[in-house]
């Protein structure tokens, strides 16, 4: 099978050459050492040449399954047709003109796109920056702005960005907030629902943390000094914690009642991820914000806040915006990315994904259960967003050295996956939502394999 992506067909198929990586990957690697700030980390230094579909080709000629598409950017492949054919004519165009000094419809599209998209059928409008963390920053400028208050609320083991506001919303320490203080004030953090920690188990979760939350909203912070409570309605970074069912529609409502924006960060879960558009969906939530990006334009940067008409018109003309801010090529790219999403339906092919590895995922749960040297705790996520969290024999204490291994062994086999977790012990699962069933099960094979070896 070969992939329908632009560009020369790409064999969607696994092959090892080398070793993982290669010579020529090394060389560049050393050329990297010597260039490149070290801060900049990468997971697995094997250097792409191509990729699309569910491959990813390296220097050494080794072609990789893709579990990462590029921390679910590349949802819709790494060269998809139409994200390729609009992003050339583009291109062909103009690189850009700055939409804040002479605007261009693609913009426009984009924005109107987003307004069909997002949950709601209330008036939206919409605004276009570079990056996920500029999109959350400005969503919290917006709500500062249209409430007239200062405060923001955000949860544990979540994640928003490496800016200063959004490193001192980002709960996680290591690698993203360490050493690089002081940080933003007025930020409040408070417990998450996470069924698989709580400590009264998980069938109490979404009440108890619900009300642990706003108890100390109310106490802490008061309800009334609050601009925006900003979640990921699927956290990302923090582990791909589902949040018992209960919780947002809890939280979403308490924002509501105390003219709280309630901002959902869907930047990784967004455009078909879990198997809808948005995931905040799942549970009918319908936030005053949404931030958008990763997989909003098949790989180009652009990101972007969508809301409520009368909350996005709050700033003051020249208040938002950024040089590169909404690109043209971006703009363009972004619609052959929703093009190819809506053409191909991949909000099923991301539940078709779920129904494929869940199964398999589960089985190595029951299979790694209880005693030996790696246990599954959890099996979690939706769609094609999924994880497991990886524990040491005996009870729930997390275990990254085992979850490390089992990445290393993972890809040496030739299967490109990716760690997350407040705690480091979970293995995240983000295949493209273009991906073949063959690759899928191959991936799964490795992993399994990997697993046992350990």
């Amino acid at each position: 099978m070969t992939a329908t992506a632009g560009g020369p067909s790409l064999p969607q198929e696994r092959r090892v050459v080398t070793a993982i990586p290669g010579p020529k990957s090394q060389e560049l690697q050393a050329r990297r050492n010597a260039a490149v700030a070290a801060g900049v980390g990468s997971v697995l230094p094997v250097f792409t040449t191509r990729a699309g579909g569910g491959i990813v080709e390296d220097a050494d000629g080794n072609a990789l399954i893709d579990f990462g598409s590029g921390i679910a950017v590349t949802s819709v492949g790494n060269s998809a047709e139409a994200v390729v054919r609009r992003a050339s004519a583009q291109l062909a165009d103009f690189t850009h003109s700055c939409f804040m000094v002479t605007p261009y419809e693609g913009y426009v599209e984009v924005c109107e796109e987003l307004a069909r998209l997002t949950p709601g059928d209330h008036a939206k409008k919409s605004a276009l920056f570079n990056s996920g963390a500029e999109a959350v920053e400005n969503a919290v400028k917006i709500a500062r702005s249209y409430t007239g208050r200062q405060a923001v609320v955000v949860f544990d083991h979540g994640y928003h960005g490496r800016t200063n506001l959004t490193m001192a919303l980002t709960s996680k320490n290591m690698p993203y907030k360490h050493s690089f203080g002081p940080f933003a004030p007025e930020v409040y953090r408070v417990p998450v629902a996470y069924p698989y920690r709580w400590l009264t188990g998980p069938e109490n979760c979404a009440e108890e943390a619900a009300a642990q939350a706003i108890d100390m909203i109310s106490k802490q912070v008061g309800a009334e000094n609050v601009a925006a409570i900003v979640i990921e309605p699927l956290l990302g970074e923090g582990g791909f914690i589902e949040p018992a069912k209960g919780f947002l529609p809890r939280i979403a409502r308490f924002a509501q009642d105390n003219g709280i924006v309630f901002v959902a960060d869907e930047i990784q879960s967004g455009f078909c991820r879990t198997g809808q558009w948005f995931a905040c969906e799942d549970e009918g939530v319908v936030p005053d914000l949404i931030t958008t990006a990763k997989g909003i334009a098949g790989g180009l940067p652009l990101s972007a806040v969508t809301g409520r008409a009368e909350i996005m018109d709050a700033a003051h003309s020249g208040g938002l915006g950024g040089t590169y801010g909404g690109n043209p090529v971006a703009c363009a790219a972004a619609l052959g990315a929703i093009e190819t999403m809506r053409e191909q339906d991949l909000c099923a092919k991301a539940r078709r994904i779920e129904e494929i590895m869940k199964p398999r995922l589960t089985a190595l749960q029951e299979k790694h259960a209880h005693d030996g040297p790696v246990r599954i705790g959890d099996v979690r996520g939706r769609g094609a967003m999924l994880a497991i969290e990886l524990v040491k024999p005996g009870g729930k204490e997390p275990d990254p050295a085992a979850t490390a291994a089992l990445a290393k062994a993972c890809h040496s086999e030739g299967l490109l996956v990716l760690t997350t977790g407040t705690y480091g012990n979970v293995m995240r699962f983000l295949p493209p939502l273009v991906i073949g069933e063959d690759l899928l099960n191959e991936g799964l094979d490795i992993l399994e394999g990997a697993l046992s070896s350990l």
